[in-house]
């Protein structure tokens, strides 16, 4: 999949660059609306900052909502990653399919969301990166 940037994006990714000066392997809108920095591996401490400073900087200075994600070329930590702050039991899966074991009946319902919305935005995500055929939660 080839991945495309506009004008806007370019932006937002100069800007995290310039705020945090750590390497930035991807920024994209999700399905919410919710701009995501993907960060490489053992930067998402220089991108949040101390007590989340930069992370405030930067919704501030962008006026919207952000979250910043560290990279992991294995898929199961990356999708891990990916679901944080939620908690999970386990996440195993093959080649193809993801099953993550959520905590309890509440986790479970914000990991798949409202008519499974939460989780086909997590399908999405992580079909960027790695070759998947969806996502499932026990």
């Amino acid at each position: 999949m080839k991945i495309k940037y506009d004008i806007k994006l370019m932006h937002f990714m100069s800007l995290f660059a310039k705020i945090t000066h750590a390497s930035l392997k991807d920024c994209f809108l999700d399905k919410y609306n919710l701009l995501t920095f993907i960060v490489n591996e053992n930067e998402i401490g220089k991108a949040i900052g101390k007590k989340g400073f930069k992370v405030k900087l930067l919704e501030k200075s962008m006026n919207r909502k952000i979250k910043i994600v560290e990279f992991n070329p294995d898929m199961l930590s990356f999708t891990r990653n990916i679901i944080y702050p939620l908690r999970t039991k386990n996440i195993e899966g093959n080649e193809k399919v993801i099953i993550i074991e959520a905590m309890d009946s509440k986790t479970r319902g914000l990991l798949i969301g409202r008519g499974a919305e939460n989780l086909r935005n997590y399908e999405g995500i992580v079909k960027r990166y790695f070759d998947i055929s969806e996502i499932k939660v026990k």
